[in-house]
Parts: C-alpha cells; sequence; structure tokens
C-alpha cells in the first residue's frame, strides 16, 4: 500500500513541478505570467490622433495630425491634420497645460480643417491625461476628448 501512495504522490506533485518551473524569464517582453512591462512616458513620442470625441460624438480623424510633447524644452508640435503647431507644454501628472498654439496658415479640404479645429480647442487650457500602453487619452476641461495611439 505504501508505493501505491508513493507513485500517487509522484505522480501528482511532479506535474505541477514542471509546470511551475518551465517559465523562461525575459527582458522587455510580455510573454510570461510575471513580467511586468514600463509604462510609455508621454513626453518624447509622436502621438497620433485617432478619434476625437466632441458633445459626444467621436470622429475619426482627418489627415495625419500627431502631437509630440517635448518635456527638456516645455514645447508640444505636430500636425493637426492641415496644418502644422507648436505651442508651449507643461506636463504634470496627469495634467498637460498647453499655451496658445502657432499654427501654419494653409486652406485645406473641410473634412481636414474640422479636424484641425477641434484639435486647437485643447490648445490654451489644461488637459488631462492618461497613457494605457501604446494610447493616449487626452480629456479637456470642456469635455472633448482625444485618443492617440504611440507611432511605433
Amino acid at each position: 500500500m505504501d508505493k501505491q501512495r508513493f507513485t500517487l504522490a509522484v505522480l501528482t506533485i511532479v506535474p505541477l513541478v514542471v509546470a511551475c518551473g518551465s517559465e523562461k524569464a525575459t527582458s522587455g517582453s510580455n510573454s510570461g505570467s510575471g513580467s511586468v512591462e514600463a509604462q510609455r512616458p508621454v513626453t518624447g513620442v509622436d502621438w497620433q490622433v485617432q478619434s476625437i470625441t466632441t458633445g459626444g460624438a467621436t470622429t475619426k480623424v482627418q489627415g495625419k495630425p500627431y502631437l509630440t510633447f517635448d518635456a527638456k524644452n516645455g514645447k508640444v508640435g505636430g500636425r493637426l491634420g492641415c496644418n502644422a503647431v507648436n505651442a508651449t507644454a507643461t506636463v504634470r501628472t496627469a495634467q498637460i497645460t498647453l499655451g496658445r498654439p502657432s499654427t501654419t496658415r494653409m486652406m485645406c479640404d473641410a473634412s481636414l480643417m474640422g479636424t484641425e479645429r477641434a484639435l486647437l480647442g485643447l490648445f490654451n487650457d489644461s488637459v488631462g491625461y492618461r497613457v494605457d500602453h501604446d494610447t493616449l487619452t487626452l480629456t479637456s476641461e470642456n469635455g472633448t476628448i482625444v485618443h492617440a495611439r504611440a507611432d511605433k
């Protein structure tokens, strides 16, 4: 009887030990159950704007608008869909204060100009922000929400 209990114990424990000890540690990957991925910073990344929500309606952006926040110089730059933009930007925990925007003055298709007007509404004010992996969400005090993805 003792031989049967020993065999049963071995057959129960060995698969558990093998399963728990077979995972390899990886550096910078998200493949292991114990891996930790560093949160992407809001600064130093080209954030490609994907959608804008104003007044409860979400619209896909036109053109290829993007914003890049530079903590070292305290600036934000990018493209609004049609025109280039630059402004001061003070990045704090969960909040960015954007200064008065300076833009180029090209006229473009009405759809591009609509995207541009919506994005300009973020400037000259403070916006809340959240970074979740490769997604940035900006929320203005007037309720405008901008979703952007990190350019890879």
